[in-house]
C-alpha cells in the first residue's frame, strides 16, 4: 500500500510540476512573441528524448485525453463567440470553415502525391490532418492583444467549425474499404454530412436544454453550476458521437448557445470554462509531445518532407484558397489577407495524424511526424509574424489587460433590464455626451468603465470608444436593446 502511495504521489507531483513549469512560459511567450504551444511541445519532446526510462504513453489514451481537452477548449470557444455575435457571421465562418477544410485537404493531398509521391489515399489523409487550424495557437500568439470587429469573429468561428470537419472527413476517407471514383466520394461526403448535421442538431438541442435546465433548476451551492455546465457538455459530446455525429462540433454549438443569457452564475462559468480550456491546451500539447521521439523522424527526409508541406500549407494552399472564398465575402482585402495567412496547425493537426497511426494507415508514422514538422513550422514562424501581420493588414487589435478586482451586486432572481455593451470604435455614441445619446425614454446609463476604472458620470460625459456601458432598461420593452445596439455598436 506505501509503495503504491507513494507511486501516485510521484504522478501528481510531476502533474504539479509540468502544469507549473507550462504557466511560467506564459510570461515568457509574451516576451519572445513564441507562442506558448510551442513551449508545451518542444519540452515535451526534450523529456521524451532525454529521458528515455519515461514510460512510454499509449497512443489511444493520448487521443482520449486531447479529445477530453478539445472539448474543453471548444466549449469556451463557443461561448467567447455567442450567438449574438456569431450569427452576422455565420455564413461566412461555415464556408470558411466547413467547405474551406473540404478544399484546402483536397489541395494539399493533391500536392503531396506530386512532391512526396505518395499514393493518393495516404496523400489525401495527409492533406485532411493539415486543413484544420487552431485559434488557441492564434490567440497565444497575440497574448493580450484581441482581434477585434469581424476579423476576430471569423477566427475563432472558422476554427471552431473546421475541427469538426477535419474529423468527419478523416472518418470517411478511412472508413472506404475498397472504394474506389465516385463511390468513394460518395461514400466520404455521406459520412461528412451526416456526422455535421447529427452534430449540429444534437448541439442546438443539447445547447437550448441546458440552458433550460439551468434556469429552472437550483442547485444549492454557486460552483455547482459550472460543474452543470461541464456535465452537460461531456453528455451532449457522448449522445452526439454514439449517433454517428460529430461531438465536436454539438460541443462548439453548445457553448455558442450558452453565452450571453443571463444564466445564473454566468461569470463563474465562465471564468471555470476558461481555465478549463488553458489547462486542456496544455495538456493536448504536452501529450502529443510526449508521443514523439527524434527517432521518429527517419533521417533528414522526414524533415524535408515536412518543410516541403510547410510550404505547401502556409504559403501556397490555405493563403490562396482563402483569398478565393472570401472573395464573395464583403471585406477589405487586408482583412482578407489577414485571415488567409493566419491559419495556425496546432493540437488538432496532430491529433487525426495520430489516428493514422493507430489506425496503421500506410505512411502513418512517416505521415505522423511530417505533422509535427508542419505544426512546428506553423507555430515558430507564422505564430511570430501575426502581430506584424495584423498591423500590416490594418487590423485592429485591443489590449486586454488583466482585471483581478471585480464588482459586482448579487440578487435572489435574474437582474432583467440590465445590459452591458462596448462602445465600438465608429458607433453612435463614440464622442458623443451622454444626455445626447439619443436613448430611449426608459433606458439610462448606470455605469460606464473606462480603462478598467470606473467613470464619475454627469450629463456632459463623452463617451469613448472602447468604454464600457451598463444600461439599466424596462425589461418590457425590445426597443432599449434595438437602440442600445445601433448607438454603441460599429457602423
Amino acid at each position: 500500500m506505501t509503495h503504491e502511495l507513494e507511486s501516485f504521489g510521484w504522478v501528481l507531483l510531476i502533474t504539479g510540476a509540468v502544469v507549473a513549469a507550462a504557466l511560467v512560459f506564459h510570461p515568457v511567450s509574451e516576451r519572445t512573441r513564441v507562442p506558448a504551444p510551442a513551449f508545451f511541445l518542444f519540452a515535451a519532446i526534450a523529456v521524451s528524448e532525454l529521458v528515455p526510462a519515461l514510460p512510454a504513453i499509449p497512443i489511444d489514451a493520448v487521443q482520449q485525453l486531447v479529445t477530453v481537452a478539445l472539448i474543453f477548449i471548444l466549449l469556451d470557444g463557443g461561448a467567447s463567440l455567442g450567438w449574438r455575435r456569431l450569427r452576422p457571421s455565420l455564413a461566412a465562418a461555415s464556408w470558411m470553415g466547413l467547405a474551406g477544410t473540404v478544399v484546402i485537404a483536397g489541395a494539399t493531398g493533391a500536392l503531396a502525391h506530386l512532391f512526396l509521391d505518395f499514393p493518393w489515399h495516404a496523400a489525401l489523409l495527409l492533406g485532411i490532418a493539415l486543413a484544420p487550424t487552431d485559434p488557441a495557437a492564434v490567440f497565444s500568439a497575440l497574448g493580450r492583444k484581441e482581434v477585434r470587429g469581424r476579423s476576430g469573429t471569423l477566427l475563432n468561428g472558422e476554427a471552431g467549425l473546421n475541427d469538426p470537419a477535419g474529423v468527419a472527413l478523416l472518418a470517411g476517407v478511412l472508413e472506404l474499404s475498397g472504394r474506389t471514383g465516385s463511390a468513394a466520394v460518395g461514400h466520404v461526403a455521406v459520412v461528412f454530412a451526416v456526422q455535421l448535421a447529427v452534430g449540429t442538431a444534437v448541439g442546438l438541442a443539447g445547447g437550448l436544454g441546458l440552458r433550460w435546465l439551468l434556469h429552472r433548476v437550483s442547485l444549492p451551492e454557486g460552483g455547482l453550476y459550472s460543474l452543470a455546465v461541464l456535465a452537460g457538455a461531456l453528455a451532449i459530446y457522448g449522445v452526439a458521437t454514439v449517433a454517428h455525429g460529430s461531438g465536436f462540433l454539438a460541443v462548439f454549438a453548445t457553448g455558442v448557445l450558452l453565452a450571453g443569457r443571463d444564466l445564473p452564475f454566468e461569470r463563474e462559468i465562465g471564468r471555470f470554462h476558461g481555465a478549463l480550456a488553458s489547462l486542456g491546451e496544455i495538456a493536448a500539447f504536452t501529450t502529443l509531445g510526449l508521443t514523439v521521439t527524434l527517432a521518429d523522424f527517419e533521417g533528414v527526409e522526414t524533415f524535408v518532407d515536412g518543410a516541403v508541406m510547410a510550404v505547401v500549407t502556409l504559403i501556397v494552399v490555405r493563403p490562396v484558397v482563402m483569398m478565393l472564398m472570401l472573395l464573395p465575402v464583403s471585406m477589405r482585402t487586408g482583412e482578407r489577407v489577414f485571415l488567409a495567412l493566419t491559419g495556425l496547425k496546432g493540437a488538432v493537426p496532430i491529433l487525426l495524424g495520430s489516428f493514422l497511426v493507430s489506425g496503421h494507415a500506410a505512411h502513418g508514422r512517416s505521415t505522423y511526424a511530417i505533422v509535427f514538422v508542419v505544426v512546428a513550422v506553423s507555430i515558430l514562424l507564422q505564430g511570430t509574424l501575426i502581430p506584424w501581420l495584423a498591423r500590416r493588414c490594418g487590423i485592429p487589435l485591443r489590449v486586454a489587460p488583466l482585471r483581478p478586482w471585480p464588482l459586482g451586486v448579487r440578487f435572489r432572481s435574474p437582474p432583467t433590464g440590465v445590459r452591458r455593451y462596448r462602445v465600438q470604435p465608429g458607433a453612435v455614441a463614440e464622442g458623443t455626451r451622454i444626455a445626447e445619446l439619443g436613448l430611449p425614454r426608459d433606458a439610462w446609463v448606470a455605469l460606464v468603465i473606462r480603462g478598467g476604472a470606473l467613470l464619475p458620470l454627469s450629463l456632459d460625459t463623452r463617451l469613448r470608444a472602447e468604454d464600457e456601458v451598463v444600461l439599466v432598461t424596462d425589461p418590457q420593452s425590445e426597443e432599449p436593446d434595438r437602440a442600445a445596439e445601433e448607438i454603441f455598436g460599429a457602423h
